[in-house]
């Protein structure tokens, strides 16, 4: 009987071992996950801010050639 009990046990730690195992893995992988999303996230919003600057710098162009032709 002890045997049997031994052998249960056996088996029953390794499933367990393999789940946390797995557990794991998932965390992990999730946590990469997350991670590139945040980095792409972040590549956006400088992308945005750079399209942003971009715009201002052609209003102000724009209205520098408009005072300019309107002075001659």
């Amino acid at each position: 009987m002890k045997i049997l009990h031994a052998r249960a046990t056996r088996h029953a730690s390794r499933i367990s071992r393999a789940q946390a195992i797995g557990a794991l893995s998932l965390g992990t992988l999730a946590m990469g996950a997350f991670a590139i999303g945040a980095l792409a996230l972040g590549a956006l919003a400088i992308g945005r801010l750079a399209i942003g600057r971009a715009r201002i710098r052609r209003l102000e162009i724009d209205e520098l050639i408009i005072r300019q032709r309107n002075e001659s």
